[in-house]
C-alpha cells in the first residue's frame, strides 16, 4: 500500500496540520486503544464461525446509488462504483476487501477503512472528491485527538512503528458491540471483551486435551511380562525379543508362555467425555457468534439460512451501508439522496423449489426480466432478455371499480334485452 503510505506522509507534512491534544471522553477513560484480541482465535470453532460470516459477507455487492424525490433508485456512474465493481484498491478484489473488513471487525471489534481521494474542480469553483481507493487498516494502537475547535482526529500507530494522524471524519469506522466505550467497539477499554468466551474455550480445550490423552493411554502399555528367573542384560533383551515374536506370530489371539514367564494384564479404562457435554460447549461458542451447526456444516434449509441472515448478517450489512455513506458523502450529497448500499442478492440461499416459487410469483407480477429469471436458475443472459412479461390475471387497483362497473352494466343490458325478447 505504497500509495496510501505516501498519502499519509503528505497529509502529515502539510501546512494544514493543527495542534492537537488527547480527546476527552465522558466516561473518564483516556482514548488510547490497543488493538489486541487474538486469544480466542486459537479455537478452531471460533475460526470456523468467523470464516463463515466473512465468507457470506464477501458475496455482498456494494453500489453507489441516488434516491430521487419519488423514492426511485438510480445507479450513479462514477469513481465509487468503478472501484466497488472489481477492485477497491490495487491489492484486493471486492470479495477480498469485504472479507478482510469482517475479519478485522471480529478480531478487534473495530474496523477502519480509509477512502483515498483527490479533489477535482468542476469549473464553477466547487471541489468534488474523486475516489481512487478504499483501504482496510489494521493499526496496533489508536489514539483519538482533538484540536482547539474540538474537531476530532485519529492517530494510528502500525506494526512497523509508523504513526499517522487523520481527521476522524475521513475514516470509515465500523464497530462491534459498541457499548460502554464512547468511541470504540468492544469493552470499556475499546478492546475485545472476550472474558466470558475465553472461559468456555478454556473448558473446551481442557476436555479436548483430556480426550487426546485418554485415546493415547488406551493404545499404550496393555500388560507386563514377569520373568521368573534372574537374567543378565543381554539375556533379558533376548527374552523380550522372543516374547515379541510370540505376539507377532500369534494369529489366534492366544499367547503361549512357558513356566519362566508370567503375563500380568493391565486394565486401561480411559474416561472419555460424553458427546452431550462436547456438543453443549460447541453450541455455546456457536451461539456467541450467531452461527448454527447447520450453517457451519453447509447443510441448512431455507428457513435456517434466513434465521442466520436476520440474526447475524443483516446488522453487519446495515452497519456497512451507514458507515460508508456517512463518511464518503458531504451533507449536501446526502441531502440529494446519495447512498452506499450493500446488496445481498448473492446471499439469498434458495432451494430449487423456492426458486421456482419466486419465478412464478415475481414473474407473474412483471418484476423480473427474462435475463434475471435465467440468472436465478444459473443460466447466462440471452439477446433481448431485458424484456419483462406479466400475467394478464392482474389488474391495476385504480381500474378495478371501473372494470367491475362495466361488467355489471353489460350484464344488466343483456338481461333487459332477454326480457324484451
Amino acid at each position: 500500500m505504497l500509495a496510501l503510505k505516501d498519502f499519509f506522509k503528505k497529509w502529515m507534512t502539510s501546512d494544514d496540520r493543527r495542534e492537537t491534544q488527547q480527546a476527552r471522553m465522558l466516561n473518564g477513560y483516556v482514548p488510547i486503544f490497543s488493538q489486541f484480541g487474538q486469544d480466542v482465535f486459537a479455537s478452531d470453532v471460533v475460526q470456523m464461525c468467523v470464516d463463515v460470516i466473512a465468507t457470506e459477507c464477501s458475496k455482498l455487492q456494494p453500489k453507489h446509488i441516488r434516491i430521487d424525490s419519488k423514492g426511485m433508485q438510480q445507479l450513479v456512474r462514477g469513481s465509487i462504483n468503478r472501484l466497488f465493481k472489481f477492485a477497491p484498491n490495487e491489492l484486493m478484489t471486492t470479495r477480498d476487501f469485504l472479507e478482510k473488513i469482517i475479519w478485522l471487525l471480529y478480531t478487534n471489534y473495530n474496523a477502519f477503512i480509509y477512502p483515498m481521494y483527490v479533489l477535482k474542480d468542476d469549473g464553477r469553483g466547487n471541489h468534488t472528491r474523486e475516489y481512487t481507493g478504499f483501504y482496510p487498516l489494521n493499526p496496533t494502537v489508536v489514539t483519538f485527538l482533538q484540536d482547539r475547535t474540538n474537531q476530532l482526529f485519529i492517530e494510528m500507530a502500525f506494526g512497523n512503528g509508523d504513526k499517522y494522524i487523520l481527521p476522524y471524519s475521513d475514516v470509515i469506522h465500523l464497530r462491534k458491540k459498541f457499548s460502554s466505550n464512547d468511541i470504540m467497539g468492544g469493552g470499556a477499554l475499546g478492546t475485545p471483551d472476550n472474558q466470558a468466551l475465553l472461559k468456555v474455550l478454556s473448558i473446551n480445550d481442557s476436555l479436548m486435551q483430556g480426550l487426546e490423552k485418554g485415546m493415547k493411554a488406551s493404545l499404550q502399555i496393555r500388560g507386563i511380562i514377569k520373568i521368573n528367573t534372574m537374567l543378565e542384560t543381554e539375556d533379558e533383551k533376548k527374552e523380550r525379543e522372543r516374547f515379541e515374536r510370540k505376539i507377532l506370530d500369534s494369529k489366534s489371539g492366544i499367547l503361549p508362555l512357558d513356566l519362566k514367564n508370567d503375563y500380568i494384564p493391565m486394565e486401561v479404562n480411559p474416561k472419555l467425555i460424553d458427546k452431550d457435554t462436547l456438543t453443549f460447549l460447541d453450541q455455546k461458542i456457536l451461539r456467541h457468534y450467531g452461527v448454527s451447526a447447520a450453517i457451519l456444516s453447509a447443510d441448512f434449509t431455507d428457513e435456517q439460512y434466513q434465521a442466520f441472515y436476520e440474526k447475524t448478517l443483516e446488522t453487519i450489512i446495515i452497519s456497512l451501508g451507514q458507515a460508508f455513506t456517512k463518511t464518503i458523502f458531504t451533507q449536501r450529497e446526502l441531502d440529494v439522496g446519495n447512498e452506499i448500499v450493500f446488496y445481498q442478492k448473492e446471499l439469498m440461499y434458495l432451494s430449487t423449489k423456492a426458486k421456482m416459487d419466486l419465478l412464478k410469483t415475481a414473474g407473474e407480477q412483471g418484476l423480473l426480466t427474462d435475463n434475471q429469471k435465467l440468472a436465478l436458475l444459473g443460466y447466462p443472459p440471452v439477446i433481448g432478455g431485458e424484456r419483462r412479461t406479466q400475467s394478464l390475471n392482474y389488474i391495476d387497483v385504480n381500474l378495478i371499480n371501473a372494470y367491475q362497473m362495466s361488467k355489471k352494466n353489460v350484464g344488466t343490458e343483456g338481461g333487459d334485452q332477454n326480457e324484451q325478447a
